[in-house]
């Protein structure tokens, strides 16, 4: 994929995973992953889907009728070497036109360093138990 964008950092491919999300953007959203055949994505309560083919498929279905979710990330966690790094946040997704329809989620993101940059490897979400709505504050040991 010649066109492939290059992103400098976890950062920058999480937040054009999150913006493929509320904008139902297929092409942006499999830019996003990694090249390997490996790659694995599990949404709540769903199946392991590995490969380009399964993960592709499972995103078209659910963009399908188009934008409609807004997702907002509160409580991020990050641990980042030189080639890896995993990202954990809680995704507060509601319907871009009724917020009182929504959903929390715990969701752990893993991106992997390569010749064209920052690219999702793993992308999995569960949903969060209810009293975990307020960040919790970082405590060090």
């Amino acid at each position: 994929m010649p066109d492939r964008p290059i992103y400098p950092t976890p950062q920058d491919a999480e937040t054009a995973f999150y913006h493929a999300l509320e904008h139902a953007d297929l092409e942006t959203m499999m830019s996003v992953w990694a090249e390997d055949e490996e790659i694995v994505c599990v949404f709540p309560g769903g199946i392991r889907l590995t490969g380009h083919a399964a993960i592709r498929a499972a995103w078209q279905r659910i963009f399908q009728r188009g934008p409609g979710l807004k997702v907002r990330l509160s409580a991020p966690t990050a641990i980042v070497t030189p080639l890896s790094a995993a990202h954990t946040v809680l995704q507060h997704v509601s319907l871009r036109n009724d917020e009182s329809t929504h959903a929390q989620h715990v969701a752990t993101n893993v991106f992997v360093r390569g010749a064209l940059g920052w690219r999702l490897a793993l992308h999995h979400v569960s949903l969060a138990p209810p009293d975990s709505a307020q960040d919790v504050p970082k405590v060090l040991h």
